[in-house]
C-alpha cells in the first residue's frame, strides 16, 4: 500500500433500512414470543447463493449490481439512539409491555451482517451498554476470530444451514460448510440463543437423507434448538419449481423424530405452534405472525437477581424451550 494511504470501509454504517418486525418474521420463534424488534438492513453478503431471495441488496458491489440507497448512514452510536428512538416512539402500540426498555432488540438481518464486522460488533457492544439486546440473523460463513468476537456479545441468532453438503456450498453457495458448523457449534458453546434455518431447494438440499443429517447435527447440539425449513421460490439465476408445499410438510414431519421442534415456513396455512415436550401442553399458537402463550409463564424462580431467562409450561411446571435472555 503507497504510503500515506488510508484503508476505508466503504459501507460503514451504511443501513438499508430501519424497521419495527414481530421478532417471529426473523424467524425466531423460541426467542421473546410474540415481542417486536428494531431491524437493522445492511448491503452485501459473502456467498453467491444463486436462488438467493433477497439479492437485490446482498448481491452488490464486484457482481456489477448496484448498491440500493442507503436510507441512513449512522456511526455505532448513532444507530443505537435511532433504534431507541424508534421504540419510543412506538411506545403507544397496541401491546405496549413490548416496549419496556427491558425488551428492547436490534436484528442485524435483511442482508449479511458479518461482511460488515468492524461496525456489527461496534453496534453491538453500543447496544449492550444501553440493555439491547443483539440478535444476529446470518449466514454463519465467517473465521474463528471474527465469530468469536462477534458472538461475544450476541444474544441470539438464527443461523442458515444451507444444505450439508461440503461440495455444494464450495461449488454453488461460495462458503465452506465447515466455517458454518463451527459458528453454529460456538453459538451454542457460549449459550447465544440459538436457531437454524434451511431454504429447501428442490433438487439441490431436498432428499431424505440430507435433510436428515442436518437434523441429526442439531440434535447433538441440543433437542431444543428450533429448526425451520423455509420453502423456495424461483428467484435470480436459480429457476426449478418452488418447494412443494405438501412435501415440506412432510420433510417437517420426519424430522420431528430426530429434532423435536422443527416448524415449514413459507407455505400457507401451515401449523407452526410449539408444544411442551414433556406434556403436549400448547404453549405458542401462531397464526401468522399472530401469537398467543395460553401455557406458557415466564419462569419466576431466578438463580440471579436479572430477569428469569427461561420460560415453562404452566401444565406441568417443566423448563419450556423458551428464553427471554
Amino acid at each position: 500500500m503507497p504510503a500515506g494511504a488510508v484503508l476505508e470501509l466503504p459501507y460503514y454504517g451504511y443501513i438499508t433500512a430501519l424497521a419495527i418486525d414481530p421478532i417471529e418474521k426473523k424467524p425466531l420463534y423460541h426467542w421473546r414470543p410474540g415481542s417486536s424488534i428494531a431491524s437493522i438492513g445492511f448491503a452485501g453478503c459473502n456467498l453467491r447463493c444463486p436462488f438467493c431471495q433477497n439479492w437485490h441488496i446482498s448481491q452488490v458491489g464486484g457482481t456489477g449490481t448496484p448498491a440500493p440507497a442507503a436510507r441512513l448512514r449512522l456511526n455505532p452510536e448513532e444507530l443505537v439512539a435511532a433504534v431507541m428512538a424508534v421504540y419510543a416512539e412506538s411506545g403507544t402500540a397496541k401491546h405496549p409491555e413490548h416496549y419496556e426498555p427491558e425488551s428492547r432488540q436490534i436484528a442485524y438481518t435483511y442482508s449479511e451482517p458479518l461482511v460488515h464486522a468492524e461496525y456489527l460488533t461496534g453496534c453491538m457492544a453500543e447496544a449492550r451498554k444501553e440493555n439491547i439486546a443483539n440478535i444476529l440473523v446470518t449466514n454463519g460463513c465467517v473465521n474463528a476470530e471474527t465469530a468469536e468476537a462477534v458472538l461475544g456479545l450476541a444474544d441470539a441468532a438464527n443461523i442458515d444451514l444451507k444444505c450439508f453438503s461440503e461440495k455444494t456450498y464450495t461449488n454453488i453457495l461460495g462458503g465452506k460448510l465447515h466455517a458454518v458448523l463451527d459458528f453454529i457449534r460456538l453459538a451454542v458453546a457460549r449459550g447465544v440463543h440459538t436457531e437454524i434455518t434451511t431454504l429447501v431447494v428442490p433438487g439441490l438440499n431436498d432428499s431424505e437423507r440430507e435433510l436428515a443429517e442436518i437434523a441429526e447435527f442439531i440434535a447433538g447440539l441440543s433437542g431444543e434448538i428450533a429448526w425451520h425449513l423455509s420453502a423456495y421460490h424461483p428467484d435470480w439465476k436459480w429457476n426449478v419449481p418452488p418447494t412443494n408445499p405438501a412435501k415440506l410438510s412432510a420433510a417437517a414431519e420426519q424430522a420431528r423424530a430426530i429434532l423435536p421442534h422443527v416448524y415449514a415456513g413459507n407455505i400457507a396455512g401451515e401449523q407452526n405452534d410449539t408444544h411442551c415436550r414433556h406434556c403436549g401442553s400448547l404453549l405458542v399458537q401462531r397464526v401468522g405472525y399472530r401469537v398467543n402463550t395460553p401455557c406458557l409463564a415466564r419462569e419466576e424462580q431466578a438463580e440471579t437477581t436479572e430477569k428469569a431467562a427461561f420460560y415453562r409450561c404452566t401444565s406441568c411446571g417443566k423448563p419450556a424451550p423458551i428464553r427471554w435472555k
